[in-house]
C-alpha cells in the first residue's frame, strides 16, 4: 500500500500536476494540503475520471485539506473536537479498516511575536490530544502533512540560520518533538538518515532545487506497528521542477498491508 503527502499551494492550479502524478505512480492514499478552494469549486470529478474516491474540506484561498484513495474510506471525519476551533480546513482523518490516516496542515506560525506562532504550538499540543483520545500507539495509525516544522538541522539546508524562524524554532521543535512520543517513527528517516532531503524548496530562492536549497517539513509518521510494515520511502523532486509547481513535492512511503 503506497500512501503519498502533497501540499498543493492551491489544488486548481496544480491539478494538472497532481492528476498527472496519481496517474503514473498510482498511489493507494493521497493527502493533499492547502487545497485553498471552498468545496463547492473543488475539482472533484477530475479525481473520480482518474479512479480515485476523494473527500475534501476547503475555503476559499486559504487552507484545505484533502484525501483521494483508490477505496473508499469506512469513515472520514473532519477537525480537532476538543472545543477549541475545529479547523476542519485542517484536519481530516479516513479508515480503511484497522488503518487511520491522519492529514494535517499544520498552521505554519507567521512570526515568532505573531499570535499564529503560540497557535501553531498549541495545535501540536491538541493533536496529542486527538490521539490519546482517539487511538493507542498499538494501532495502525499514520499521522502526514505539512506540518511546518524541520525536526533537526539536517532538514535544512541553511539551519544556523533559521534559529527563529517558525519552522524550526526550539520551541517548535521541542512541540513537535513532544507529539512524537505519543509512539510515532518517522518513516522516511528510517530509509534515509541522510542529510539533503527536502520536500519544500522556497519559490523566492532561485533554482532552489538544483541547489539543493530546501526544507523538510512535510513528514510520514507512523505507529511502531505500521512503521514495522513499512517496506520503503522516497521523495520525488521531479513535479517541483515542472512549470508553474507547488512549492513542496510529493513525500511516498509503502506499507505491507
Amino acid at each position: 500500500m503506497i500512501i503519498t503527502t502533497f501540499n498543493a499551494n492551491s489544488i486548481r492550479s496544480r491539478l494538472g500536476i497532481v492528476i498527472g502524478w496519481l496517474q503514473a505512480n498510482q498511489p493507494d492514499v493521497l493527502c493533499i494540503q492547502e487545497t485553498k478552494v471552498q468545496d463547492a469549486d473543488f475539482p472533484q470529478q477530475a479525481f473520480t475520471d482518474a479512479g480515485y474516491h476523494i473527500a475534501f474540506r476547503g475555503e476559499k484561498s486559504y487552507n484545505g485539506v484533502a484525501i483521494a484513495s483508490r477505496v473508499k474510506p469506512d469513515a472520514v471525519d473532519f477537525g480537532l473536537d476538543d472545543g477549541g476551533p475545529a479547523d476542519t480546513t485542517r484536519f481530516v482523518v479516513a479508515r480503511f479498516g484497522d488503518l487511520q490516516v491522519v492529514n494535517t496542515y499544520v498552521p505554519q506560525g507567521r512570526e515568532i511575536e505573531h499570535p499564529m506562532y503560540a497557535y501553531k504550538l498549541d495545535w501540536f499540543r491538541r493533536l496529542r490530544v486527538w490521539f490519546s483520545r482517539h487511538a493507542t500507539p498499538d494501532d495502525l495509525l499514520l499521522w502526514t502533512g505539512d506540518l511546518n516544522v524541520a525536526p533537526d538541522a539536517m532538514d535544512i539546508h541553511n539551519a544556523e540560520q533559521q534559529a527563529n524562524h517558525v519552522c524550526y524554532h526550539v520551541d517548535v521543535r521541542r512541540m513537535f518533538a513532544d507529539t512524537l512520543r505519543w509512539g510515532f517513527t518517522d518513516v522516511f528517516r528510517k530509509y534515509h538518515p541522510e542529510a539533503g532531503q527536502y520536500t519544500f524548496f522556497d519559490y523566492r530562492t532561485p533554482n532552489a532545487v538544483q541547489r539543493k536549497m530546501g526544507w523538510r517539513i512535510d513528514h510520514l509518521l507512523a505507529t511502531a506497528p505500521l512503521a514495522a510494515r513499512s517496506i520503503s520511502a522516497s521523495i520525488d523532486v521531479a513535479p517541483r521542477l515542472l512549470e508553474k509547481p507547488s512549492d513542496h513535492t510529493f513525500l511516498s512511503a509503502t506499507f505491507d498491508l
